[in-house]
């Protein structure tokens, strides 16, 4: 099949699956919007041909003025019933079912977002289809089954008309050829550069959002007064606003030319070609009455703007389906790592164990490098390395946000990739380096929809942990003040640190096999860091305990520590066993120990 056809096939075969998509959410609107098309269609076929012809023959055949009346009457009752059946349409129908299917169709998207793999989130082209997938799909999926009804009865209306047209003058079918020429052809080319102009515009208006999102949200206020990014920002808005205007350049002149040619073939050929030709049958060949004149005219008349909204409906259902590719191709998108998959339920973790992994983001230099190390028991390890040594990588693998490329890992002895993933999860709870704070209380913060027996009592105690009760006790509303100003004016704006041992505190809140902590102190200032390690410390029983540090001195007390460099474990024990070896972690925390304290019992190699 050729490639142009097959695309064609597929943008209706797009709005096929819109129009089933939106009978399975609401049943209501598509029986409804049925019924408000041929109720369209059939006040406007026999108003405009069949009750001006009753109207004609009734004054030609001289019937009573009581006649007409009662007619014109009926007319009006049932035409009148129409109108407050769309407005009950318009008032009632479509906002009801309207939030119906935006509330369903946004769970289905936002679900199916949650179930890909991190990976696509960091794929450029993969989060242009899913930005698009979210930009306006209810609306689109509506507007299909509107298209789809519309088309559908425009045929049979277009149908009657072109009846009454053939049985007054067989010859004045021949018009309606214009109006096809005009809506298939050059309809057809407007709607592959309306599509192509959306596509190329994607890039250049998530430009533009973000510096949006840079200019109005408060966490980008200080940089912006201190400092020159506010140019930096607007040459980047004027960079996407160019990239629009060369986009619209781009497709300008052809969209002039088939604009052009779609008005005169759709509109101009028709009307002034009906018109002349009538004239001609009724003035000089004398071979057509004034009434006859007048029913044609307004039968082709009504054809002709039947046939020119089909075929504009035609036209946006495709538009509309090629649209609707993102959607449905996001929406049918196949999971490297679905977050349903299901499996074995695993037990506590008594072991971790890396054996030969390696992986790298996408086609870049390996991250992690045949890495092989093992963690047993409940014991308190940690990951240290200078920046890019892996550290980070690690803790994504364990947890499944991605799958190394070679080697396996291991959890209790069996592939992780044997569990179920969501129960595989909730072994663990994590304190995450790039953390989000998030637009609710304190409290959700720190539970983050967990259930608990007692969620105040388990949240006071995690945020106890963390060391930020005193504060978050102070605030007006305790542990229910909503954190950012985003949605409340009474919001609580706390400092780095704090805002950092509130998601320290989600790790303690959780009851996990396995407790991990990226860097948990970067923002904190060392005697703060000093409490917090002693609080992970204190909370280290029962389950294993991995943290990330670059700070050295935090990890004296670990059970083993694990020094990478270049994405593999080069030493490892403990701190005094690694400081005895005087290698790489002797050099590391001497330099650091340096810089923090001048005191010779820190001199290279000195044993602690």
């Amino acid at each position: 099949m050729e490639p142009k056809k097959k695309s064609r096939i597929k943008v209706f075969a797009n709005n096929a699956y819109a129009v089933r998509t939106v009978w399975e959410i609401s049943r209501q609107r598509v029986i409804h919007t049925a019924i408000n098309s041929v109720a369209g269609y059939a006040e406007w076929i026999f108003v405009s041909i069949f009750f001006l012809r009753y109207i004609i023959n009734a004054i030609e055949t001289e019937a009573s003025f009581g006649r007409i009346m009662v007619f014109v009457g009926i007319c009006f009752a049932v035409f009148g019933g129409f109108a407050v059946y769309d407005s009950y349409m318009q008032s009632a129908v479509i906002p009801f079912t309207d939030n119906k299917i935006y509330r369903t169709l946004y769970k289905k998207l936002y679900a199916k977002a949650r179930n890909v793999e991190l990976a696509c989130f960091e794929d450029a082209d993969f989060y242009n289809r899913y930005t698009m997938a979210l930009d306006g799909s209810a609306q689109k999926m509506t507007k299909s089954v509107e298209f789809f009804f519309q088309v559908l009865f425009g045929v049979i209306a277009a149908a009657a008309a072109f009846s009454s047209m053939f049985m007054i003058d067989p010859f004045s079918v021949l018009f309606v050829i214009s109006p096809i020429i005009g809506n298939f052809v050059f309809g057809g080319l407007m709607n592959k550069i309306w599509g192509g102009r959306y596509t190329d515009n994607v890039k250049n208006n998530r430009k533009a959002e973000y510096v949006n999102r840079v200019m109005h949200l408060a966490e980008f206020a200080k940089e912006i007064r201190f400092s020159s990014i506010h140019g930096l920002m607007m040459k980047r808005y004027e960079q996407a606003v160019e990239g629009n205007i060369e986009v619209a350049e781009k497709y300008a002149k052809k969209a002039v030319v088939y604009t052009w040619a779609q008005n005169v073939t759709t509109f101009a050929l028709v009307f002034e070609g009906i018109m002349i030709y009538a004239a001609y049958r009724t003035i000089v060949s004398k071979t057509m009455g004034l009434a006859e004149l007048a029913i044609m005219f307004t039968a082709m008349s009504t054809s002709s703007w039947i046939l020119i909204g089909m075929f504009n409906n035609i036209t946006e259902a495709m538009k509309n389906g090629e649209f609707l590719e993102y959607f449905r191709g996001f929406m049918e998108y196949k999971e490297k790592i679905p977050e349903d998959q299901g499996g074995l339920i695993p037990e506590k973790v008594r072991s971790v164990e890396f054996k030969n992994v390696s992986f790298s983001y996408g086609n870049n230099e390996p991250v992690i490098n045949h890495l092989s190390f093992k963690i047993e028991g409940n014991k308190v390890c940690a990951l240290v390395g200078h920046n890019g040594a892996g550290k980070s990588t690690i803790i994504k693998l364990l947890f499944r946000l991605y799958d190394p490329s070679e080697g396996e890992i291991l959890v209790n002895g069996i592939n992780i990739k044997e569990y179920d993933l969501r129960e595989y999860r909730k072994l663990f709870s994590a304190a995450f380096q790039d953390y989000k704070v998030m637009a609710v209380s304190v409290k959700d913060n720190v539970l983050m929809g967990g259930s608990f027996e007692d969620p105040d009592k388990t949240a006071e105690y995690a945020l106890k942990c963390a060391g930020v009760w005193d504060k978050v006790s102070s605030l007006e509303s305790g542990m229910d003040t909503i954190m950012t100003k985003e949605f409340d004016k009474d919001g609580a704006v706390l400092s780095g640190g704090e805002q950092q041992k509130i998601v320290v505190a989600r790790a303690f809140a959780q009851k996990s096999s396995v407790k991990v902590f990226d860097e948990p102190s970067s923002a904190l200032d060392p005697i703060a860091e000093y409490e917090l390690y002693k609080g992970i410390m204190n909370e280290s029983k029962g389950h294993i305990t991995l943290f990330i540090s670059h700070r050295l001195s935090s990890v004296k007390d670990a059970d083993m520590v694990f020094m990478l460099e270049n994405g593999t474990v080069i030493e490892s024990g403990t701190h005094r066993e690694l400081m005895a070896q005087n290698g790489k972690y002797c050099e590391m925390f001497t330099r650091q120990a340096q810089n923090y304290l001048a005191d010779e019992s820190y001199r290279e190699g000195a044993p602690v």
